[in-house]
């Protein structure tokens, strides 16, 4: 085991923040495009989309625990977990591709191409993301470098999330003109504008993000470096490392903090396309105002490291969701010429929920410490895998939530006008919904136990163990 706290090179942290693009693409064009996709291009019924989603998500998020064992046991030249950031570049594009691609299939062979098609891509991701995030865990053993790292790759997640949210209806737009026999743009005679092949346009969009996300995998894999092990004398155990998990009480907190953050992230992001649509009726401003809400929370993101630094992870976190909750809440009052109130709120919620975001995976490292500091067994892999589980778990079970609740309020993707009833959901579903799981999350937080002062202790207790092992020779 390295016996490292070592400062990362800038390089190092930049090389690893690249890697986080690719997932912060097509993360972010799923979270915000993906149910709109399935339910007004691709052709399912809102109650069929939200199940693809839970079933999808809740079964890739199983694999996760699966795959942090097996990054565990991986050993290689190269480390346990940066290897498997470059095995799985390739069909991590060709299968994020082939997500966005409507064939001309029945309604039932369509359904069937949905369901494998994204089960087998949420698999591959998995396969990516969990070696990935467990990286920074293992990069070194200095607390503040690890905020630091993950503030690094939370800003080009952010930077990504800019990008994708920004430029997917542009190019959606761009790629799906329609053009007649003679070479000229068609125009819809009813509204004078150009007539857009959505299917196509949305297939071609993610096709370019899903070349770009290849060559970043490769750059974070070549930049990177593996400093902490096991210790040579530990023996793995998939029972022990669970059994460990058990006795975990930062795990617990962390493990259903993430189940209620991402139900409300979910729910929120795949709410707010249908909001501008039907209710502001502004969708061409739906992609400056995720530029600014990105933008925004980049902010948020730069000021983790100083807050907690000042206040420690775990208050940090409590004050960034419950601000961004109230925040969320007043939503609900907002009537549709309100537009200007609708950014101002926008952008300061996203610049609260901003902090949370590096904190989240600094504090997952955080918890593998403990687990070594408490039994002397490392098993990061494990604990980023339940991590991200959880994560998953909430994504699916808010995807799902929110075209159920699509379906319950009566959305019909064939009207211009929809009803009161459903604006009222919609309305709901990105105030008044996502604010009470983040709430939920606000007392997670306070049965995690790690402060600023045993973070401390942690480190360099630690680090005085390490010292007494041998050297990684990963490279």
């Amino acid at each position: 085991m390295a016996a490292t706290g070592e400062k990362l090179s800038v390089v190092e942290k930049i090389g690893y923040g690249l890697g986080e693009m690719p997932t912060g693409f097509i993360f972010y064009i799923m979270l915000v495009f993906q149910t709109f996709f399935y339910t007004n291009v691709f052709g399912l019924t809102p109650a069929e989309a939200g199940t693809l989603l839970l079933v999808a998500r809740i079964s890739d998020a199983l694999f996760d625990p699966i795959m942090g064992t097996v990054a565990d046991r991986t050993s290689t030249r190269w480390g346990k977990f940066r290897p498997w950031v470059l095995w799985t570049a390739v069909p991590f594009g060709v299968l994020s591709f082939m997500v966005f691609v409507t064939p001309n299939f029945d309604h039932a062979g369509k359904l069937v191409y949905a369901y494998v098609t994204y089960i087998v891509f949420m698999t591959i991701y998995s396969a990516n993301n969990v070696p990935y995030s467990t990286l920074s865990g293992v990069m070194t053993g200095d607390i503040a470098e690890r905020t630091s790292v993950s503030s690094y790759r939370f800003v080009f997640a952010m930077l990504a999330g800019v990008a994708a949210k920004g430029l997917v209806p542009n190019l959606v737009n761009l790629f799906g003109r329609v053009y007649d026999a003679s070479g000229q743009l068609a125009i819809d005679p009813v509204t004078g504008q150009p007539v857009i092949d959505y299917a196509k346009g949305y297939q071609w969009t993610v096709g370019v993000f899903s070349l770009l996300c290849v060559v970043f995998f490769v750059i974070t894999f070549i930049t990177t470096k593996e400093r902490i092990q096991p210790g040579p004398s530990q023996h793995l155990s998939l029972r022990k490392d669970l059994a460990d998990l058990r006795e975990n009480g930062p795990w617990k907190a962390m493990f259903w903090l993430m189940i209620f953050a991402f139900i409300m992230l979910s729910m929120r992001s795949s709410a707010m396309l249908y909001y501008f649509m039907y209710y502001l009726h502004k969708p061409d401003s739906f992609a400056l105002f995720l530029i600014l809400s990105q933008a925004a929370n980049i902010v948020g993101i730069l000021a983790a490291k100083p807050l907690s630094a000042r206040y420690g992870k775990r208050n940090a976190f409590i004050g960034s969701l419950f601000v961004t909750a109230l925040l969320y809440s007043t939503f609900i009052f907002l009537l549709p010429e309100n537009v200007l109130a609708v950014f101002m709120l926008e952008i300061l919620s996203a610049l609260a929920y901003g902090i949370k975001i590096p904190l989240t995976w600094a504090m997952t490292a955080d918890v593998a410490d403990y687990s070594e500091w408490k039994t002397g067994r490392r098993a990061t892999g494990v604990v980023f895998a339940t991590t991200i589980f959880s994560l998953k778990a909430g994504l699916g079970i808010g995807g799902a939530i929110t075209a159920w609740l699509l379906a319950a309020y009566g959305y019909d993707n064939g009207l211009k006008e929809q009803s009161e009833q459903t604006l009222q959901g919609i309305r709901l579903m990105i105030s008044i919904y996502p604010a009470a799981p983040l709430l939920i999350g606000v007392v997670c937080l306070f049965f995690y136990p790690i402060t600023k002062q045993m973070n401390i202790q942690m480190a360099e207790e630690l680090a005085e163990r390490r010292k007494k092992l041998p050297v990684s020779t990963a490279d």
